[in-house]
């Protein structure tokens, strides 16, 4: 692939989308799943909320000063364990809640009287795309709540068509989400090195077409497999 005056090179990977297929309810996402998976995911949903835990899905004017103090605590909390380092600052909720509050969705978990945990989203057009996560206090399937059940149902609710809930996750495929191939351009400046990969990547890309098919062969949905169009 060309792009201005240098030479890129094309890499395929997966990510895991999940798709309205008509559903009128989140009931109605469910039945479209194999009977085993229905009764995981309603299992999931049950055990997740069974600690005095409760769910609060706020956009707009909802979303409050407080409501960012206590996420930017999570994402301290996981960003400093699994990732490395908090990039962003307090002050960025505050100016995104500012400018786009309308654009945000953003799922907080009480239990009790505190938050113990939460995830954020932005709307675009009729998709929603799920990006933070944190937590302070570990709670079985509680993630999967946040993260993956509570926004599908409210993205069916408001009418959207697709819900992109983040890089990673093949656990994500037993839950009604499509592997989908992306797209990312690279180039190495060392001849060598771009010689190897460009070698390389060709076979590489195929392989992860195939494993794309075979993954999408194995979903648990009760009819045909969802388009992959994007």
């Amino acid at each position: 692939h060309r792009t201005g005056e240098f030479w890129f090179l094309r890499r395929t990977h997966k990510q895991y989308h999940w798709q309205n297929r008509g559903y009128d309810s989140f009931e109605g996402f469910l039945n479209d799943l194999s009977s085993k998976k229905r009764k995981n995911i309603r299992r999931e949903r049950r055990d997740a909320l069974s600690n005095n835990i409760t769910i609060e899905l706020l956009s707009g004017e909802d979303i409050l000063e407080h409501h960012w103090d206590a996420f930017y605590s999570f994402y301290i909390d996981t960003s400093s364990r699994k990732w490395g380092y908090p990039y962003l600052t307090r002050e960025f909720f505050s100016l995104i809640g500012d400018s786009m509050a309308k654009d945000i969705l953003l799922v907080m978990c009480r239990r009790d009287d505190r938050y113990v945990a939460g995830a954020i989203n932005f709307i675009g057009g009729e998709s929603l795309f799920g990006r933070n996560w944190g937590c302070i206090e570990e709670h079985p399937f509680l993630h999967f709540e946040v993260c993956y059940y509570a926004p599908i149902e409210w993205a069916l609710k408001q009418g959207l068509k697709s819900f992109d809930p983040g890089a990673g996750g093949s656990h994500k495929r037993r839950r009604g989400f499509v592997a989908r191939s992306h797209t990312s351009l690279h180039r190495w400046y060392e001849p060598q090195m771009d010689g190897l990969i460009r070698g390389w990547l060709g076979k590489v890309n195929q392989l992860m077409l195939e494993e794309i098919e075979a993954i999408n062969a194995e979903l648990p949905f009760r009819k045909e497999t969802p388009s992959l169009a994007l």
